[in-house]
């Protein structure tokens, strides 16, 4: 196996169990009154986070990987590790706002409002970046900037109604 598809592997796994997670957590914060925000995105988002690791399995056979940008992307997972454990049960996919509860503002919320966007926004150009492959970061990127604009005042939106 060679470490473009080793790569591959891990980022399709964690990516699956995340998915896991999101899912439990989601159904948690539901059965504890949560509402749910930003439905009708959801699909679309997924569809284009699906398209980005599916585009990136056809495109990194025969590959070499920039060894800089695989240490960026190390780091990135620590900072993914990091938003999550901070996040515990409330981490999901999804917006899901529990009711009467704040936002997170711990850990790595400390730092900026949207630290796993930011994680997101680095690891779509990295990763395709770190096998060459500029045409996917570029493209996804600006899928990604385009759904982020969407998502992120989706979720500004359902914590403004919340707090009111």
């Amino acid at each position: 196996m060679t470490l473009p598809y080793a790569i591959m592997i891990f980022v399709t796994l964690q990516r699956i169990s995340e998915l896991v997670i999101a899912q439990s957590n989601t159904k948690a914060l539901v059965a504890r009154g949560a509402a749910e925000f930003g439905r009708s995105h959801y699909p679309v988002m997924v569809l284009m986070h699906a398209s980005w690791l599916a585009v990136l399995w056809a495109s990194v056979g025969g590959a070499s990987v920039n060894l800089p940008l695989l240490a960026i992307f190390a780091v990135l997972q620590v900072m993914r590790v990091w938003v999550l454990a901070t996040l515990g049960r409330r981490w999901t996919t999804r917006i899901i706002v529990p009711q009467g509860e704040p936002p997170i503002t711990s850990g790595p919320f400390r730092l900026m409002r949207h630290p796993n966007y930011f994680v997101v926004i680095a690891e779509i150009a990295v990763l395709p970046l770190m096998f060459g492959l500029v045409w996917v970061a570029v493209l996804y990127t600006a899928l990604n900037a385009a759904m982020l604009w969407v998502r992120i005042r989706a979720e500004n939106a359902a914590y403004s109604d919340a707090a009111a």
